[in-house]
C-alpha cells in the first residue's frame, strides 16, 4: 500500500471514530433525557396520587355534609358531627400570627448579620440560626408548654388565662420558622455585590436607607420566598401546635383564647378514628392539602408579578 493510501485512510478512520463517539454520545443524551424526564413526572403522579387518595377517603364525609363540612362550628366525634371551620380557622389565625412575628424579626436577623455583625461573630451567629432549624419540633412544643404557656399565664392573665391558644401557638410557629427565613434572605443578601453597597454608602446613605433602598427591593423575590417557605412550614406543623394550641373542637373568633389546627386534630384523633370519623379526618387532610396549594400558587404569581414590574 503506497504511503499516499494510508494518509487518505488515516482521516477517514478518525472521522468514523468520531462518528461513532457523537453516535454514543447521543444515545447517553436520550437515556439522561429520559431519565430525568421519568424522575419530574414521578414527583406530579406522587402529588396526584395523594390528592386523589384523600379526595377517594374523604368522599364519604363530603357527600354527607357537603358545605355544612366546611361551615359547621363544631367537631364533636361521639355525635358523628364534623364541621371543619374550628381547625381551618385555628390553622389559618396560627400561621398568620406567625408570619406577622417571624417575617420583621428574620429580616433583622439576616441584615444585621450581613451588615452590621462585627465579623468574628458573624459566623458563630449564622451557624447557631442554622442549627435552631434544626431541632426537632416536639422540643419545641415541650417548651412551650413547660415554660412558655407559664411565662403567658404569668404576665398576661388577662388575655391568656391558661397560656396556650392561638396566639401562643402562632408564637411558637414563629420561633420555628425564624431561622428558615433568616437563613434564606441571609443568602440573597449576599448575592448583592459588594460595589453596591460601597457606592452607596459612597455617597451618603445610612444603614437603614442602604437596606431600605437598595439591598431588600433588589432581592425582594428571594425575601418572599423565603417568608413563603416559612409560611408553608407553619402551615403543616403538627407536633409543636398540639402541646399548645389547646385543642378546643368549638369555634371561637380569637386570638388569643383556646383552639385547634387540622394538623393537631389529625394528630390527636387519627390513631383511634374509625368510619366516619377517619373519613373526616382525611377530608380535613385533604383541605390542608389544597390550602397549602393555594399558598404556593399566590405566592408563585406574586413572585412572577414582581418580576413583570422590576422587567
Amino acid at each position: 500500500m503506497s504511503s499516499n493510501q494510508t494518509q487518505l485512510d488515516m482521516p477517514l478512520g478518525a472521522d468514523a471514530h468520531r462518528m461513532r463517539a457523537l453516535s454514543r454520545n447521543h444515545r447517553l443524551d436520550q437515556v439522561f433525557k429520559g431519565t430525568t424526564f421519568v424522575f419530574a413526572m414521578l414527583v406530579l403522579a406522587t402529588l396526584f396520587a395523594i390528592l386523589a387518595s384523600l379526595a377517594v377517603a374523604g368522599y364519604s364525609t363530603f357527600a354527607t355534609f357537603g358545605l355544612d363540612f366546611f361551615t359547621l362550628n363544631r367537631w364533636a366525634a361521639n355525635q358523628d358531627v364534623y364541621g371543619a371551620l374550628p381547625a381551618i380557622y385555628g390553622t389559618l389565625v396560627s400561621s398568620a400570627i406567625a408570619i406577622v412575628i417571624a417575617a420583621p424579626v428574620s429580616i433583622g436577623i439576616a441584615v444585621f448579620l450581613t451588615e452590621k455583625c462585627p465579623a468574628r461573630l458573624r459566623q458563630p451567629l449564622a451557624t447557631t440560626v442554622e442549627l435552631l432549624a434544626g431541632v426537632p419540633s416536639i422540643i419545641y412544643g415541650m417548651w412551650g408548654v413547660m415554660v412558655l404557656a407559664p411565662f403567658l399565664q404569668t404576665w398576661f392573665p388577662t388575655i391568656l388565662p391558661a397560656g396556650t391558644g392561638l396566639f401562643t401557638a402562632g408564637l411558637i410557629l414563629a420561633i420555628m420558622i425564624i431561622p428558615f427565613i433568616t437563613s434564606v434572605t441571609r443568602d440573597v443578601l449576599m448575592t448583592v455585590p459588594r460595589e453596591t453597597r460601597e457606592s452607596a454608602y459612597g455617597v451618603g446613605c445610612t444603614t437603614w436607607e442602604v437596606t431600605r433602598y437598595i439591598l431588600l427591593p433588589s432581592v425582594k423575590g428571594g425575601v418572599v420566598g423565603a417568608i413563603i417557605l416559612g409560611l408553608g412550614r407553619a402551615l403543616g406543623e403538627t407536633m409543636a401546635v398540639t402541646f399548645v394550641i389547646g385543642n378546643n373542637l368549638f369555634f371561637a373568633p380569637t386570638l388569643f383564647g383556646q383552639g385547634t389546627s387540622i394538623s393537631a386534630l389529625i394528630a390527636n384523633q387519627f390513631p383511634e378514628a374509625d368510619g366516619a370519623q377517619r373519613s373526616a379526618l382525611l377530608a380535613l387532610g385533604l383541605v390542608l392539602f389544597i390550602i397549602t396549594l393555594l399558598v404556593l400558587t399566590a405566592a408563585r404569581l406574586m413572585l412572577r408579578q414582581m418580576d413583570r414590574k422590576h422587567d
